[in-house]
């Protein structure tokens, strides 16, 4: 299951997208509030007696955040998502989802809402 995880992920990151690439222009190296971010990190879970993953988009151990940047399939999976969001909450982690426009059309916008949420 790891490998196949790591995998997945090392594709994912190969296949970003213009928002993601953004995105993680603005908090890699610790750029954003000192935080460390990992993009395109698999969250592993037990689901059933069986490990399952997702991979998020971009997650922050230090705040326990899931960041997902989300382009238009979301919308066709919104069922998934929350399903997804409720697990990672069980987990124990946040979920911040991002739509892709509001990355590429006011990054300050962004790291401003989201410095007021992390404060």
């Amino acid at each position: 299951m790891a490998k196949l995880a790591y995998e997945t992920a090392r594709d994912l990151r190969k296949r970003s997208t213009n928002a993601e690439n953004a995105f993680w222009q603005m908090v890699r190296s610790r750029k954003f509030l000192g935080l460390k971010f990992k993009r395109q990190c698999p969250i592993e879970f037990d689901y059933d007696g069986q490990k399952r993953f997702f991979i998020a988009d971009f997650y922050c151990h230090e705040k326990k955040l899931v960041i997902e940047i989300d382009g238009g399939i979301h919308d066709s999976q919104k069922e998934y998502d929350t399903i997804r969001d409720e697990i990672m909450d069980v987990l124990g982690l946040k979920v911040i989802r991002i739509k892709n426009k509001e990355i590429l059309e006011d990054e300050e916008k962004v790291k401003k809402n989201l410095t007021l949420i992390l404060s």
